[in-house]
């Protein structure tokens, strides 16, 4: 693949970012684009390696050698066909996903790996540039109708599959505007929304409808979950005016910190900052939740904690900390043991480097102090551990100020009294009960109801919920019409 001598001749492309200090003063995407002769040299290291990890560790099977290739060749047409054959979104996944790809990649054994996902990033945003991606309408009907609950990108991808089986979809969404935790998780720098936007309009020109604002199955949902529904639509009616209904909404119900203090102000769930500041950038009305000159402290050490401390800075905090309960991981993974699966090593986000971001590990949150109700810090203590048991260090406890703490810890499952509503079996983690192989694929124990997505597997990344979209919808339409032509 590519040029055979590519990999020798040639270095690791990386995108440019904008300056710290220009990119601090908006919520706008920084990552520039790689050029296209830069793209067209860092296809030239794909190696003909024999067996395409990459295309195995890519969650929906990116054929990544080929458009390489192709992008190698300036055939970029056919490199967009190809990647578009198994990834309905990758604008959304060449900016957010972790590339697990790249971690597989054979040139990355022993030398930096292939740009994957700036290749990808580079086809798609130039397909858009030049016209190329247009509406893929069925031509002809089949006068089925399928619900899909939840549009985020599980719920995205089922439905375009759907739509172009010739299916009448309609996704319904809780938040005023489609996209789930795209939209409203992740921050405006990572995604543009506008992004969502245009991806919107090529479905609703392929005949998905969208009803936005509408909760399924519940009236109201637990604290800690958001929702800008204006009405709510039972599940029994759903079941009665559809032929099947697709359950795709994410793993939503926050991790929390019960110790003492919990309840002074200034304590928030991660999504409590970041989905009404997203809010903002989109125009409906400020943030309440600021941390302009405050100490902030982030627990959890993962992306969504990293969006935490990008955002505090754009707010302009006095300083942040992000606490993390497990060991800090080595710089450098041993490849040795690891490869070709993902590593487990120290990974500094973009957000990191936008200020002196003190980061903590093998520490444990104690307390949440505070005066007159407000938090004024966070009492901690350090940890050692031994054959994977936490023992705290006696006499290590440290206050470290703070008047914002988030808290970005994961989520457990996703919202019970909708899967409730169906009368969806549960597994033991609180996700619907659905397997992804066989004639039942996707199928929960209800009839003619499916999950897809977060929903099923619990918290994910975006490439896997794309692909259970995907595989979900092949699922539907052979329930519905005895067979299907969609791949898996």
């Amino acid at each position: 693949m590519g040029k055979p001598t590519g990999f020798l001749e040639f270095p690791r492309q990386t995108q440019e970012y904008l300056p710290v200090a220009e990119r601090l003063k908006n919520y706008q995407e920084f990552v520039l684009r790689l050029p296209d002769d830069k793209a067209t040299t860092q296809g030239a290291r794909c190696m003909d390696c024999g067996i395409p990890f990459c295309n195995n560790a890519c969650p929906v099977n990116n054929i990544i050698p080929d458009w390489n290739d192709l992008v190698f060749r300036g055939q970029w047409q056919r490199a967009l066909t190809v990647l578009h054959s198994t990834n309905n979104f990758p604008e959304f996944t060449g900016r957010i996903c972790p590339s697990p790809c790249e971690a597989a990649c054979t040139l990355g054994f022993n030398a930096e790996a292939v740009g994957i996902k700036s290749i990808e990033q580079a086809i798609i945003d130039k397909a858009w540039a030049e016209g190329w991606v247009t509406p893929q309408p069925a031509a002809v009907k089949t006068g089925k109708k399928v619900a899909v609950v939840g549009g985020g990108p599980a719920g995205l991808a089922t439905a375009q599959q759907l739509a172009r089986a010739g299916h009448f979809v309609t996704v319904f969404e809780k938040n005023n505007r489609v996209g789930g935790l795209l939209r409203y998780g992740i921050p405006d720098f990572k995604l543009d929304k506008s992004l969502i936007d245009r991806r919107v309009k090529q479905l609703e020109a392929e005949g998905v409808s969208f009803r936005t604002g509408v909760l399924v199955g519940a009236d109201k949902l637990p604290a800690g979950i958001a929702s800008d529904a204006r009405e709510a639509i039972t599940a029994g009616r759903l079941e009665a005016e559809f032929d099947a209904v697709v359950l795709t909404g994410g793993s939503e119900t926050p991790r929390d910190l019960p110790v003492p203090g919990r309840e002074l102000a200034g304590v928030h769930f991660a999504l409590e900052f970041l989905i009404p500041q997203n809010h903002e950038v989109a125009g409906d009305g400020a943030n309440p939740v600021s941390a302009r000159d405050a100490n902030v402290v982030v627990i959890g050490g993962g992306d969504t904690g990293s969006d935490c401390v990008g955002t505090s800075y754009r707010h302009g905090a006095k300083s942040v900390t992000q606490f993390e309960l497990m060991p800090q991981p080595p710089e450098q993974e041993n490849k040795a043991l690891t490869w070709p699966y993902w590593p487990n090593k120290l990974r500094t986000s973009s957000s990191h480097l936008e200020g002196d971001t003190r980061r903590e590990y093998s520490i444990a949150t104690k307390e949440f102090i505070g005066a007159n109700g407000k938090l004024t810090g966070v009492k901690a203590v350090r940890l050692e551990w031994n054959n994977g048991k936490m023992i705290e260090i006696a006499g290590s406890e440290e206050v470290f100020p703070a008047e914002r703490v988030f808290l970005a810890m994961g989520f457990t499952n996703p919202v019970a009294v909708v899967l409730d509503a169906f009368g969806v079996a549960k597994d033991a983690r609180g996700n619907a009960r659905a397997t992804t192989e066989g004639a039942n694929a996707y199928t929960t124990n209800v009839p003619k109801v499916f999950a897809a997505g977060d929903i099923r597997r619990g918290q994910s990344l975006v490439v896997w919920a794309i692909r259970e979209g995907r595989q979900c919808a092949r699922a539907v339409d052979e329930f519905l019409m005895g067979s299907s032509v969609l791949p898996r």
